[in-house]
C-alpha cells in the first residue's frame, strides 16, 4: 500500500472514530478515588463543547487524574455542540450537588444563563480553553495564548513564502479560534502579497471541515495556504484536498499540537501546528479549583504558552502524545 493510500486509510479511520463518539454520549470518570480514609469525596462536573475532538479528551483526562488523586469524583458530559444541552447539563450538575464545574462553552455568549445559575447557587465555575462573554460569573479563565498561536502560524508562512492566497476555516461562536485568526490577520496586515481569499465557518470538527473544504474546492478557487482554527479543522481540510489530489500544492496549518497533526507534519502533509498543552492546562485548572475551594487567592486569568511545531523542531516533541 502506497504512502498516500495509507494516509487515506488513516483519515478514514480517524473520521469513523470521530463520528462514533459524537452526539449526546456522556463520559464519566466517576470511579472512587483513593483519598485518605474517612474523606467524603467531592463531586466536580465538566462539560466541553464536544468530545468529538481528542484535545478535549486529553484535557479532561488530565483534570480527572488530579481530581481522583485527591479521592474525589469528576462527572463529564458532552453537549455535542448544542448550547441548550450544555446549559441543561450544567443545571443537572448543580442539582447533583457538585463542588465546582469545569466549563468549555459551546457558545461564549449563550452560556450566560447557566453561568448565572452557578453564581446564584454559589458553585464556582472554572472556565477552560476558551473564555465566556461574562467572566464575572467564573472564578478563573485558563486558556492558551490563542492570539500568539495565530501569530506563529503567520510568521512561519511568511518566512517560507513570498506570497500566498489563504483560506481560513474558523469557528465563529468560539472566542479561542477567533483570537487565533485575529493573531494571524494582524501579522499579515500591511503585506498585500498575503491575501485571504476565503473565510469559512466550521464547528471545529474534522468531518465538518472536510465537507466545507469540499465546497470550497467545488468553486475552483485558487489558494495555496489553509489556516485551520484547530487541528481537526486542518485535518478535515487535508482529507478533502487528498480526495481531489491537490494536497501537494497547499500549505496547511493547524492549532493544537495533536498527535495526528504531528504525524501529518512528519509525513510532509501539514506544514505546522501551534501546540497547545491540554495536559498542563488540565493540571493547572484542577489545582486552581482546589486552591479556590480552600480559600486561596487565584489569578482571574491564567495563560498557557503555545509553541509552533514544524518539521524543523518535531523531534523535540512526543509525536504520539499531547503536551
Amino acid at each position: 500500500m502506497g504512502q498516500k493510500k495509507r494516509l487515506f486509510v488513516w483519515i478514514f479511520v480517524l473520521l469513523l472514530a470521530a463520528v462514533s463518539i459524537s452526539g449526546g454520549i456522556f463520559y464519566s470518570g466517576n470511579r472512587p478515588g483513593k483519598g485518605p480514609e474517612g474523606h467524603k469525596p467531592l463531586k466536580f462536573g465538566a462539560t466541553y463543547m464536544t468530545m468529538n475532538n481528542p484535545y478535549f479528551s486529553a484535557l479532561n483526562e488530565s483534570i480527572r487524574e488530579v481530581v481522583e488523586s485527591n479521592g474525589d469524583i469528576l462527572i463529564t458530559r458532552d453537549p455535542a455542540q448544542d448550547q441548550k444541552r450544555q446549559n441543561a447539563q450544567i443545571q443537572e450538575m448543580l442539582d447533583e450537588g457538585v463542588a465546582g464545574i469545569f466549563v468549555n462553552p459551546v457558545d461564549w455568549e449563550e452560556i450566560t444563563p447557566a453561568l448565572q445559575a452557578c453564581h446564584e447557587a454559589q458553585v464556582p465555575v472554572f472556565n477552560v480553553d476558551t473564555d465566556v462573554k461574562e467572566p464575572k460569573y467564573v472564578a478563573t479563565v485558563i486558556q492558551s495564548d490563542n492570539y500568539q498561536a495565530g501569530v506563529q502560524c503567520a510568521r512561519d508562512m511568511m518566512a517560507k513564502r513570498d506570497s500566498a492566497r489563504i483560506v481560513i476555516m474558523n469557528h465563529y461562536n468560539i472566542r479561542s479560534t477567533i483570537q487565533r485568526v485575529q493573531g494571524f490577520l494582524d501579522t499579515i496586515e500591511g503585506h498585500p502579497a498575503y491575501q485571504v481569499v476565503e473565510e469559512k465557518s466550521t464547528t471545529s470538527e474534522l468531518e465538518v471541515a472536510m465537507e466545507v473544504m469540499k465546497q470550497i474546492l467545488d468553486t475552483d478557487l485558487k489558494f495555496d495556504v489553509v489556516l485551520g482554527g484547530n487541528d481537526p479543522t486542518a485535518l478535515g481540510a487535508l482529507a478533502a484536498l487528498q480526495m481531489c489530489h491537490v494536497e501537494d500544492r497547499v500549505m496547511i496549518y493547524g492549532i493544537d499540537g495533536s498527535p495526528d497533526s504531528k504525524a501529518m507534519i512528519q509525513q510532509g502533509y501539514m506544514e505546522g501546528t501551534s501546540a497547545q498543552r491540554p495536559i498542563r492546562m488540565g493540571r493547572i485548572s484542577a489545582q486552581a479549583a482546589y486552591n479556590y475551594l480552600e480559600g486561596k487567592k487565584i489569578k482571574k486569568n491564567i495563560t498557557v504558552e503555545v509553541t509552533l511545531i514544524t518539521r524543523d523542531n518535531l523531534d523535540e516533541f512526543d509525536v504520539d502524545g499531547w503536551q
